[in-house]
């Protein structure tokens, strides 16, 4: 997969004893912003002010960085550390966090789970991006490890969560805030770029507390993101899926943001799903759109997630519920395991790619 200057993404690591600060991703390779470009900006330990800047420093620090290494490289190299030489830690501070419910597949696949005989779909799912609101402090870095949860399981029944589960999700990472009151302008002004998100699940705590009110304890307890934030930029776009009926104003569409994804699912190591984000319904522009139709405020550093991805083949869904069908289908893996959901010491992965472009990992690994 392409690390090269058409990627180029951001993250916050440390090294030699330093303080974490902000670099790019190039090759097995990381730029140190602050010292390669001299910005102080980039010597801070998240991405928050320099995102804070907008759209326009973006595209222009995009264009420096790809300058400096093509034409500079000579003098950029003393800038460039290995990989293996440094650690990555989360990419900016989260102020907000918003959840959607944007696959058809996956939404249609969880109504005939548990509503069979009837319509799949909630009547309203076709007309607005389904979201809630999550839990931002507990978003962690790749390679954090989750510590399986306890919550009620029924009434009167309180234990560990039995049916642990993944989702596997695209994220996007608002930079330029709005004011209150005021509904979000154009997509690419607000949104800095995307990064890849596990969205850990506990299902049977989910089933017993989400009436009427929907998910809380069983979504809140651990979300992963990938350490690199890819620039929008950098992603090839293509038109979204058709919409019927179609959408109310605010969120008919004004550009083309459909994303050509595809993300590898692996179950200790083992590939078990390839979700495409294509195949998704409601597109990020009208995520954003629809968040903040109301006057709600962004804030740099606001994470909204797509919810889980999966396409309309069995081996294109993102969750472990929809491959093991609840349970009651499990899934085969190499050396004759199965699994329905999670056991300890499970270790899950999820990469994406882009046109050829890496988008990096997300993993963590399960404990008591």
């Amino acid at each position: 997969m392409n690390w090269g200057v058409d990627n180029l993404p951001y993250g916050v690591f440390s090294s030699h004893g330093r303080e974490p600060r902000v670099g790019v991703r190039y090759g097995d390779r990381v730029l140190d912003l602050a010292s390669a470009l001299h910005d102080e900006v980039f010597a801070a330990p998240s991405l928050n002010a320099f995102m804070a800047r907008g759209h326009a420093a973006w595209r222009d620090t995009r264009t420096l960085i790809k300058n400096k290494l093509t034409d500079d490289l000579s003098v950029t190299e003393r800038h460039l550390i290995p990989l293996e030489q440094v650690e990555l830690h989360l990419p900016f501070e989260v102020a907000d966090y918003v959840d959607f419910y944007c696959s058809i597949d996956h939404a249609s696949n969880i109504g005939k789970m548990f509503r069979p005989g009837t319509e799949p779909l909630q009547p309203n799912w076709r007309h607005l991006p389904v979201g809630y609101h999550g839990r931002s402090g507990t978003i962690v870095v790749s390679g954090t490890p989750v510590k399986r949860p306890h919550g009620q399981l029924g009434a009167g029944v309180f234990g560990p969560c039995a049916k642990l589960d993944i989702e596997a999700e695209l994220g996007f990472v608002v930079g330029t805030p709005t004011d209150p009151g005021s509904p979000a302008g154009a997509f690419e002004d607000h949104v800095f770029g995307v990064t890849l998100v596990n969205d850990w699940s506990a299902r049977d705590i989910q089933s017993w507390e989400y009436v009427p009110l929907g998910p809380f304890l069983a979504k809140s307890f651990a979300t992963s993101i990938s350490p690199w934030i890819t620039p929008l930029e950098a992603l090839p776009r293509i038109p979204g899926r058709a919409q019927d009926p179609e959408p109310v104003g605010y969120l008919r569409r004004l550009a083309d943001w459909g994303l050509d994804i595809t993300l590898d699912v692996l179950l200790n190591g083992e590939v078990v799903s390839r979700p495409p984000y294509a195949s998704m319904y409601w597109t990020p522009d009208q995520m954003l759109a629809h968040m903040t139709v109301n006057g709600a405020r962004l804030r740099t550093g606001d994470l909204f997630a797509s919810g889980t991805i999966s396409g309309p083949e069995r081996d294109e869904r993102g969750s472990l519920i929809e491959l093991s069908w609840n349970g009651s289908e499990p899934i085969k893996l190499a050396g004759g395991e199965t699994r329905t959901f999670l056991q300890d010491g499970d270790t899950v992965t999820i990469r994406g790619s882009a046109g050829g472009l890496a988008l990096g990992e997300v993993t963590g690994t399960i404990v008591s």
